[in-house]
């Protein structure tokens, strides 16, 4: 169960989520699936991300491996005191990474359309958040509706 979130907080969360949603927008004005991502630290946004499979043609670049590769090198102190906030909940590679580098806390726009190794990330000991963003919903879901096979590719899954 995603931790309650203070009033405080909660109104960062949804500007941080705001800037990954900017993100999902920008991959999908490119002709992209439509998730995107920020790296939050000390209250600034040090990298930001989206899914680009399509656009680049590759097997890796969901929207936090790219905000990751974004960031460029950084020491594993820098991570853990990081929070990423991305639109949908990460799958098993994503949260591989997260877990690598430490990332102490993710905050989830959704995880209705796709429900990733968040269970994984608990048992890592990092803070996971759902804000249960009806307007990450939406994006995601309208995108399936219109380009399902890309989907299912993009999540290594049979269409049947």
């Amino acid at each position: 169960m995603a931790e309650l979130l203070d009033s405080t907080k909660n109104d960062e969360n949804f500007v941080f989520m705001a800037e990954a949603i900017l993100e999902a927008r920008d991959g999908l004005a490119e002709g992209g699936i439509p998730i995107g991502c920020v790296i939050v630290r000390n209250n600034k946004v040090i990298a930001r991300g989206h899914n680009r499979r399509v656009q680049r043609d590759s097997v890796i670049l969901h929207a936090e491996m790219d905000c990751l590769e974004n960031a460029g090198r950084q020491m594993a102190s820098v991570y853990k005191e990081c929070t990423m906030y991305t639109t949908l909940s990460p799958c098993a590679m994503c949260s591989g990474a997260i877990r690598l580098y430490g990332i102490s806390r993710v905050v989830i726009g959704e995880n209705l359309n796709f429900c990733g190794d968040e269970t994984l990330l608990r048992n890592s000991n990092v803070q996971v958040d759902v804000l249960n963003s009806k307007e990450c919903q939406n994006l995601l879901a309208e995108y399936i509706q219109k380009n399902y096979s890309t989907w299912y590719e993009d999540i290594g899954r049979n269409q049947n």
